[in-house]
């Protein structure tokens, strides 16, 4: 997708535009790292979140993207790395992430100790877009290294090596869901280095756009059935009728994929939705939203004209 018309189809400002054409024609990439610039598999629509992140990120702002699954905070995230023409650096937090991921361990190299850098000393040498996914998850030792990578000064002091100091490109994207197992209350001292978008609910208007930029050649009648299955789930969830295991998204259009490889469509769904939930009773209810949405006789021929 070209990156910037993207954002001219959604109506975004003109002059939120010209100024992100104006941030990559200043931030050239370094070939080195050109590879990270990765187009995203899923397009991101929401002209009122894209034009709040975009003037934060313009400013040297960090973002927190916060809300519960199947919110679009990863497609999000990613989608304004491509925006912005940056490579970008992933970091999942789990309970075993330390400073050392982070920043760099020493390693032999000719017989010489040398840092193994760690992805976010990468993304600050190379103004990188950090993803901190499931930020909310990262333990003591990590979120020390946060909290200086994400201060006003910008700079890292790397333990027996020697400070740098953040590309001006440099920005951190971070993401957390409410309540997973793990999880914890983010301190005030790091919340206060981001600015924050609570992110919405999917809704018809977002499905919309994206099955018609993903699967141009489906039919409308069987995109709004997925459409309406996906939100269908979606209000059980909300209500805590099922959990959020089968709210997948990314499956739901895994599913749409594979039909279009020949597979019945009942069958993709249950792969990419319905088996999901390991709870019999749970995936009962899921199974009985999925039929009365997608007929067992359709192949196919019922989803896509050619």
């Amino acid at each position: 997708m070209n990156q910037l018309k993207f954002l001219e189809d959604q109506n975004v400002s003109s002059g939120l535009i010209e100024a992100v054409r104006k941030f990559r024609k200043t931030y050239p990439v370094d070939e080195k790292v050109a590879r990270r610039i990765v187009e995203p598999s899923i397009p991101f629509y929401g002209k009122d979140i894209l034009e709040m992140a975009i003037a934060a990120l313009l400013e040297g702002e960090n973002l927190l993207l916060t809300g519960p699954k199947a919110t679009g905070k990863n497609i999000l995230a990613e989608n304004l790395a491509y925006i912005f023409n940056r490579p970008t650096y992933n970091v999942s937090f789990h309970v075993n992430t330390n400073s050392g991921d982070l920043i760099g361990t020493d390693t032999f190299v000719n017989n010489e100790v040398q840092l193994r850098k760690g992805s976010i000393y990468q993304c600050a040498q190379y103004g990188g877009f950090g993803i901190l996914d499931e930020i909310n998850m990262a333990k003591n030792d990590a979120v020390s290294v946060l909290h200086a990578t994400l201060d006003y000064r910008r700079s890292i002091d790397v333990p027996g090596y020697d400070k740098i100091d953040l590309h001006p490109a440099a920005r951190f994207i971070g993401t957390m869901n409410y309540g997973y197992a793990g999880t914890k209350e983010l301190n005030e001292a790091l919340v206060s280095r981001f600015l924050v978008i609570d992110m919405p609910p999917q809704n018809e208007e977002t499905l919309q756009f994206i099955f018609d930029q993903m699967f141009p050649s489906a039919r409308q009648e069987a995109v709004q059935q997925f459409i309406g299955l996906f939100l269908d789930l979606q209000l059980k969830a909300l209500n805590s009728e099922i959990s959020t295991k089968a709210l997948d998204l990314r499956g739901l259009l895994a599913a749409m994929r594979i039909v279009d490889a020949g597979l019945e469509p009942l069958k993709a769904v249950k792969m990419g939705i319905v088996n999901k939930t390991f709870d019999v009773f749970e995936k009962e209810i899921v199974e009985d939203v999925v039929m009365t949405r997608i007929p067992e006789e359709w192949t196919r021929e019922q989803v896509y004209q050619d």
